[in-house]
């Protein structure tokens, strides 16, 4: 993984399909431009053409071809998006990152250290969020606006995805990632995405601390 840290904030978010992810990070980008900083959203898989087959292609790609074309689309975002970004001081908050790679590649039979070794040299963020919520819950949820891909269509990924996300956080957190868990069943969306701001002020001025 890449050690040399920039200027700008990576913030990413990840969680069980139907958690609530891209909400709260909408939420969190608006709240951080309003406040006057400059902020760039993005999601992985990205808009590009790679990220345009891993997102819409669940049901043709699978194992190994599928982690291919997520962490090649991973690797191009970086450094035609995310890095540019970074280098000039701007907050990026990308929803979904390496944690959702380890989850989803593993429930399609992709050891996690094969999930590492393709994503070798991507950027740690400086915050990475995981949203965790009841299985039943969030599977309501999930049903209710239905599956957009073969994961979210199975019966059983709300359970199946949210006991590899607990794994997943404990990987990241081996591997030295500023992991954090946010529970998101009882909370409103509002009250959720403050509390995470909340996390991006003080990551930024630890990070100010560390590099004056």
């Amino acid at each position: 993984m890449s050690t040399t840290r920039l200027p700008g904030l990576l913030v990413t978010f990840d969680g069980p399909g139907g958690v609530g992810k891209s909400t709260t990070a909408r939420i969190v980008t608006e709240t951080l431009a309003n406040s006057g900083l400059s902020v760039h959203s993005t999601a992985q898989p990205s808009r590009a053409r790679l990220g345009e087959l891993a997102r819409h292609g669940t049901d043709t790609y699978r194992g190994m071809a599928l982690a291919c074309l997520c962490a090649a689309d991973r690797h191009h975002q970086l450094e035609t998006e995310i890095l540019p970004a970074l280098r000039e001081g701007t907050a990026v908050v990308c929803d979904r990152y390496v944690a959702s790679s380890l989850v989803l590649q593993g429930l399609d039979g992709v050891p996690a250290e094969v999930v590492w070794q393709l994503n070798h040299g991507v950027y740690r963020p400086d915050l990475a969020i995981v949203l965790t919520g009841d299985p039943q819950v969030i599977n309501a949820r999930l049903r209710a606006r239905g599956g957009h891909s073969r994961f979210e269509r199975a019966a059983d990924n709300s359970l199946l995805e949210t006991t590899h996300y607990i794994r997943a956080v404990d990987t990241l957190r081996e591997r030295g990632w500023p992991v954090t868990s946010v529970e998101t069943t009882a909370g409103l969306p509002a009250t959720i995405a403050a509390a995470i701001v909340s996390l991006v002020h003080h990551a930024m001025t630890e990070k100010s601390a560390a590099c004056p």
